[in-house]
């Protein structure tokens, strides 16, 4: 039998087993209790929801660029296809305006719709589970709160079998634990406060942790880092003090990355800048440096010997090269020497986030540039000028090795090709 249809049999034969299994197991089906819950929608409960749909950054997915808040429409690219987020603001038609409470927090705990449908995991489910009923009744009582936009939902544009719901058993057999999270009591209230929000509304681990062919992630794996899908970003390991490992950071600095975007050692660009604009830059002072503490006090899994300077690997007219271009383009903002003039300006000697395996955030910001956040603690950041118009691909590879490798930095070499496959994806 030839191989296409030997896997056309299995997916056929792994979708008639979800079947099944959603007719035998229900998942997320609500306890019959006769009446929905009531949920306390006073000022304090709907501000209070307000406050953790920010530290959950829904607003982030569920507005499109330019549209209305929580309307959805906002197109998610996957490796599978596009997915398009949905409206949840209270239209009865287009939105959750028909959500009890109760239905609202089996789709936050469980990954089930209203309707029974189970939610593809580009919603976060798989975080929230671990939400308490209290804070999912805030959320809902705020959410329900807000003006009511009628706009109707783009269905998915998914491949063949991605298409198939009924297969996403499957994967939550594999990837999904659900249930509300459960204090340490080895721990502080603190410790266990910043655990939650991360390991919950925050779901950090979804971008922090290395996703698969099937798009899922392995638990024993978490926060070890790795590329964001469709985004072309790495998100750096939170467990390796060589990439964004915290463990040698002072609180102060991981609380001023976070809350502000910026730091003595370092600053956030790309998707995390997004996260500190929308979501991190609201939450209070004590939630920052809760999470912070237990950031910190995440084990280190780093395997691989401690690195040494790569300068040896560069040819001398590529690290020359590379020189040239830093004093030229570089060196007004970031120093003779890499040491920057943080906050404003961040360090590049001794910078995890330069010296990272994946060189691809460093090739991106030479290529793009950015701005750090806006934030309420940092209004007027500054911002770093793209260089993808003055800079040939050996010029920026040169440039990207030679903050790599010099001042005693750890880095690998950068070559023009890997330039050249980034500056592809520049928009015209």
């Amino acid at each position: 039998m030839r191989t296409p249809v030997k896997i056309l049999l299995a997916l056929v034969l792994l979708g008639l087993l979800g079947v099944l299994a959603l007719y035998l197991l229900r998942p997320g089906t609500l306890p019959s209790t006769g009446q929905p819950a009531q949920v306390n929608q006073t000022t304090q409960v709907i501000n209070r929801g307000e406050y953790l749909a920010r530290a959950g950054d829904c607003v982030a997915c569920h507005t499109a660029p330019g549209g209305k808040e929580f309307a959805g429409g906002r197109a998610m690219p996957t490796p599978f296809g596009n997915i398009y987020v949905p409206n949840i603001t209270p239209d009865d038609e287009t939105g959750i305006g028909q959500y009890t409470a109760d239905e609202f927090y089996r789709m936050m705990h469980t990954g089930i719709a209203r309707d029974g449908k189970l939610l593809y995991p580009a919603m976060p489910f798989a975080s929230y589970t671990k939400v308490t009923r209290e804070d999912s009744d805030a959320i809902y009582a705020y959410l329900m709160s807000v003006p009511p936009i009628q706009q109707p939902n783009r269905p998915h544009e998914l491949r063949f079998p991605y298409n198939r719901r009924e297969l996403l058993v499957g994967w939550r057999t594999l990837y999904f634990q659900e249930g509300e999270y459960q204090p340490d009591s080895k721990q502080s209230a603190q410790w266990n406060r910043g655990a939650y929000l991360v390991q919950g509304l925050g779901h950090c681990a979804m971008c922090h942790t290395q996703v698969n062919a099937l798009g899922g992630s392995s638990e024993s794996k978490a926060f070890e880092g790795g590329m964001i899908p469709n985004q072309n970003w790495y998100a750096p390991s939170l467990t390796s003090n060589r990439e964004a490992g915290l463990g040698n950071w002072s609180l102060q600095d991981i609380k001023d990355l976070l809350q502000t975007g910026v730091s003595q050692r370092s600053t956030v660009y790309g998707p995390m800048a997004e996260v500190t604009y929308n979501s991190l830059q609201y939450m209070t002072d004590e939630d920052i440096e809760a999470m912070a503490v237990y950031l910190k006090s995440l084990p280190p899994r780093d395997a691989e010997a401690p690195p040494t300077s790569q300068a040896r690997l560069v040819s001398p007219e590529v690290m020359e090269l590379g020189r040239r271009t830093y004093a030229a383009q570089c060196a007004m903002c970031h120093g003779d020497e890499g040491k920057g003039h943080p906050p404003a300006f961040p360090p590049l000697a001794g910078n995890q986030s330069i010296t990272m395996s994946s060189p691809v955030n460093s090739i991106r910001m030479v290529l793009n540039g950015g701005y750090a956040p806006g934030t309420k603690k940092n209004p007027r950041p500054h911002g770093m000028p793209p260089f993808n118009h003055i800079l040939n691909d050996e010029e920026a590879a040169a440039v990207v090795t030679y903050i790599r490798v010099a001042w005693d930095n750890s880095g690998t070499p950068v070559s023009p090709a890997q330039v050249n496959e980034l500056r592809k994806l520049l928009p015209e």
